[in-house]
């Protein structure tokens, strides 16, 4: 499988961009973004208070880095252009870009926002102090359908999520720790991985590593987005784990309702339940199918099972360079105020994850996989098993 996307799906990204900046009085388009910015030139940065400024003309592609960015940008050649200032607050960073677009003679820009996010403590002028600019949002909204190329990375992504989830259920038992099974699993997964790509690994993960997985467990899995408690795993817990690893930037979501020991009766109940939903959820999905309608499908089901009051979120999101982008399978989407006319149903090449979840006081039920819309129906990018015996923990 492939570990990078083609400079092909380059070319093609910035010849769509460079028509939609055709269609407005604009003389450049510009973006503060970090997402957007690796998107559109494949330069990965991780933003913090120290802006870094993406402009795309007719002809150019520049872009304004801080110092310490400089030798790492350089080695991306579709950028024709490095502009630096020192660091901030002490360079100029905002004015250093307006004098990288005055040097592109872009007068008027569409722009992502007016000036850098306020993130780590950046405060700075508007870049309309300096230029005409114009709201766009372009990218976000391409980013919704994946290319082949696009959807094989996130793929590569759900094979070594589901290494490393493998190596997360064969490290779980009664007395060990939640956080030493999810290092020593993240470890091994992500040992495996470089060593079998080897230098077709690409570098640009930062943090996590290249493969990861967890869990929460105990009372925690009550809340959806509970913490790891600082406890050892006990016969009778319940685990909610998480599986992925970053590919090129792209990633998968891959999660599961494990038990540790035996499994009660009311604890076979409510993963039933959740199982269930999920393949409602499934089996709705395709080409042309309301976002909403899914949502509703599952919340009737809910509804008929007398248990709307264990549910705390909707169906799933679409995933990519984001954990969560847009769209969201979510019975309110119709009526959100940013939905564009015809975005309101699911199209081939969105990637979804699948993850209605009930939540009792006590404990919480939830799967998650990573499907793909496809031309005639849909393809399932993850592929751990999801049925009762296969995610019991036993010694």
């Amino acid at each position: 499988m492939p570990t990078e996307l083609p400079d092909s799906e380059y070319r093609s990204r910035l010849r769509e961009l460079r028509g939609k900046l055709a269609n407005t009085d604009a003389d450049a388009a510009v973006w503060f973004s970090a997402t957007s910015s690796h998107y559109v030139s494949g330069f990965e940065h991780v933003q913090t208070e120290r802006p870094v400024v993406l402009a795309l003309s007719q002809d150019r592609l520049e872009i304004t880095v801080p110092r310490l960015e400089v030798e790492r940008v350089e080695t991306v050649d579709r950028i024709d252009a490095v502009h630096h200032y020192f660091d901030y607050p002490q360079g100029r960073p905002i004015e250093t870009a307006a004098e990288m677009l005055e040097g592109m003679d872009a007068d008027a820009v569409v722009a992502d926002s007016d000036g850098a996010p306020g993130v780590m403590g950046y405060e700075g002028p508007a870049l309309s102090t300096f230029v005409d600019v114009e709201s766009q949002s372009w990218v976000p909204r391409m980013r919704w359908e994946k290319t082949d190329a696009e959807i094989e990375l996130i793929q590569e992504s759900a094979n070594w999520g589901n290494l490393a989830h493998r190596y997360l259920a064969e490290y779980a038992e009664p007395g060990a720790h939640p956080a030493t099974v999810s290092q020593r699993a993240s470890m091994e997964a992500s040992r495996a991985m470089l060593d079998t790509l080897g230098d077709r690994f690409v570098d640009n993960v930062r943090g996590t590593g290249p493969a990861h997985a967890g869990f929460i467990s105990a009372q925690e899995t009550a809340l959806p987005h509970g913490h790891t408690p600082n406890q050892p795993l006990e016969r009778g817990d319940v685990l909610i784990t998480g599986a992925s690893a970053n590919v090129n930037g792209y990633n998968s979501e891959l999660e599961r309702t494990m038990f540790v020991g035996e499994v009660s009766d009311d604890q076979e109940h409510y993963f039933d339940l959740m199982v269930e939903a999920q393949d409602i959820a499934i089996d709705a999905l395709g080409p042309g199918v309301p976002l909403s309608s899914v949502d509703e499908q599952v919340w009737a089901f809910f509804e008929e099972q007398h248990i709307t009051d264990l549910a705390q979120h909707h169906v799933g999101h679409n995933i990519g360079l984001d954990g969560h982008e847009p769209p969201y399978i979510d019975r309110g989407w119709d009526d959100y105020d940013h939905v564009a006319d015809g975005d309101g149903e699911m199209q081939p090449g969105q990637v979804y994850t699948i993850e209605p979840g009930i939540y009792t006081e006590t404990e919480g039920y939830r799967h998650s996989d990573t499907i793909a819309i496809t031309e005639n129906g849909t393809e399932w990018l993850t592929y751990f098993p999801r049925d009762l015996d296969s995610n019991v923990i036993t010694e």
